[in-house]
């Protein structure tokens, strides 16, 4: 069984503003892009350097150090300096609630 931790209520996540949270003692990005919610891993792979402090175009975000960009959807960056992925993470909203809960999953997604 995969364990879900609760992190914040969707309406404290703006549009295209990522968010670090921490879960279970790591970093985590969440973003809302349009009606989709991201969870991926707050340090970027190439400079080891917050990403929530950077800014999401698209479904992507850049990192403010040098620029690296990552797909949220999958966690690939789109070309150096990084070249490895991020960790994406499984997200669940609460259910019949006008204001959800995201609860998030640190075992990584199905999403490539």
């Amino acid at each position: 069984m995969t364990t879900m931790f609760e992190t914040v209520r969707k309406s404290a996540l703006e549009d295209s503003k990522p968010m670090r949270v921490v879960v279970d003692g790591e970093d985590v990005l969440l973003a809302k892009v349009a009606d989709e919610i991201f969870a991926v891993s707050d340090i970027c792979t190439h400079s080891e350097v917050s990403l929530s402090e950077g800014d999401i175009e698209g479904c992507a975000i850049e990192c403010w150090l040098h620029g690296s960009s990552f797909d949220l959807r999958t966690g690939k960056p789109s070309g150096p300096p990084a070249t490895s992925a991020l960790k994406t993470f499984a997200i669940k909203l609460e259910e019949n609630q006008s204001d959800p809960m995201i609860f998030v999953s640190l075992s990584e997604s199905a999403r490539s």
